[in-house]
């Protein structure tokens, strides 16, 4: 009878252990099922982040390629607009540069044609003359001058 008590323990205590053993292996079945699951859902959030960053790492180099571009072509519209300002300028310049010549050539024609019909002394007719001569030449326009002069047989610069 106590053999039987003993044997009865024995066999409870081993059905227990089997069925400890399995609820333990259970556990931790769920455990690491639970595990997976959560590695999954975070790995979905951290695939859709690294995605993400990669589309905007794309769209920011895209951006300073376009960014790049946009300066380069801003540059190239400046240097353009102030090209086209200078030559304007420049048109400006000329003319009113050639303006002043025209009138200074005449002063001079018309008092060469004066001294040279003997109207009067060149210096005599034409006082005013000599500041205009004297900007005329300060010009650099002496070879001008010089070949005009050297046309004329009588040199308008004899004094009475």
């Amino acid at each position: 009878m106590l053999s039987s008590i003993v044997k009865e323990h024995q066999s409870k205590q081993h059905a227990r252990k089997e069925l400890q053993e399995q609820k333990r292996k259970e556990a931790i079945q769920a455990a690491n099922n639970l595990t997976q699951a959560l590695v999954d859902h975070l790995n979905v959030g951290v695939a859709q982040a690294y995605l993400n960053q990669k589309k905007l790492d794309a769209e920011a180099k895209q951006l300073q390629q376009s960014a790049t571009t946009f300066a380069k072509q801003t540059h190239s519209w400046l240097t353009l607009v102030e090209s086209f300002s200078s030559a304007l300028k420049e048109i400006g310049d000329a003319e009113n540069w050639a303006r002043s010549i025209e009138g200074d050539m005449r002063t001079i024609a018309t008092a060469l044609e004066y001294s040279y019909k003997g109207h009067c002394n060149f210096y005599t007719c034409f006082p005013f003359f000599n500041h205009k001569l004297n900007h005329f030449l300060k010009n650099n326009n002496i070879n001008n001058l010089l070949i005009f002069f050297s046309s004329n047989s009588r040199s308008p610069w004899t004094h009475p």
